[in-house]
C-alpha cells in the first residue's frame, strides 16, 4: 500500500514503526525509550501509546516489519528466479544482503536481544516464507526437477529452519561462513531434492 493511500493515523503509525526500527536497530530495547521513537517519529509520547499498549509491543511490531521487508526480498527471488539451482543461491544471497540495510532483523540475529530471541522463530513473516518455498517446491515437482516422494512442507519447514541457521551464523561469524561452507548446505539440499536417475 502506497503512503497515499494510507489514512493519517495508519501513516502515523508507520512514521512511528519505521523510527522504532530504526532506534531500537541501533539502540537495542534496553537502551531505546519510548520516548526516543516518539521525538525520532516527530510524535508526542502519548501519540506512540495509542498505537501501541507499551515499549514491548512497539518493539514486537518493528521486528516484524523489519524482518518481513527482509523476507519479502527473499521471497520475491524464491518466485522470480528460474532453474532449482538459481533460487536457492539467490534466496540466500538476497536474504543475507537485505540483512545489511535492515539494521533490528540484522540486531536480533546477532544476539544482541537475548531477551528475544525466541520470538523470532514466531515472526509473521516466516510463514510466508514457508509457504512460498512449499509452492515452489510443488511448483519444482510438477517440471520433474524435485523428487516427487517428499513433503513439500515439511521440506519447507526444514529449509527455514537451515535458512535462520545460515543467517544467524553470517550475521554472527560473518561472510567467510557462507564461502566456507555454503557450498556444502547446497549439497546437502540438492541431494534431498535431487530426482532418481
Amino acid at each position: 500500500m502506497a503512503d497515499q493511500d494510507l489514512t493519517k493515523g495508519e501513516q502515523t503509525r508507520q512514521t512511528i514503526l519505521d523510527s522504532a526500527v530504526s532506534r531500537f536497530g541501533m539502540d537495542g530495547f534496553r537502551a531505546t525509550s519510548v520516548a526516543d521513537v516518539a521525538r525520532d517519529a516527530g510524535v508526542s509520547g502519548s501519540a506512540v501509546y495509542a498505537y501501541f499498549p507499551n515499549k514491548e509491543a512497539l518493539f514486537f511490531a518493528a521486528l516484524d516489519q523489519d524482518a518481513a521487508k527482509v523476507i519479502d526480498l527473499g521471497i520475491s527471488a524464491l518466485i522470480t528466479t528460474a532453474g532449482r539451482q538459481q533460487w536457492r543461491e539467490e534466496l540466500m544471497l538476497t536474504l543475507v544482503g537485505s540483512l545489511q540495510t535492515h539494521p533490528l532483523a540484522q540486531r536480533v540475529l546477532s544476539g544482541l536481544e537475548p531477551d528475544v530471541t525466541a520470538r523470532v522463530l514466531d515472526i509473521p513473516a516466516l510463514n510466508e516464507l514457508r509457504k512460498g518455498l512449499a509452492g515452489r517446491l510443488h511448483r519444482d515437482q510438477l517440471d520433474g526437477t524435485v523428487r516427487s516422494d517428499i513433503d513439500p512442507v515439511v521440506m519447507a519447514n526444514g529449509a527455514v529452519t537451515i535458512i535462520m541457521c545460515l543467517l544467524v551464523g553470517v550475521v554472527q561469524f560473518g561472510d567467510a561462513g557462507v564461502s566456507l561452507y555454503g557450498p556444502d548446505v547446497l549439497a546437502v539440499l540438492d541431494a534431498a531434492l535431487d530426482t532418481p536417475d
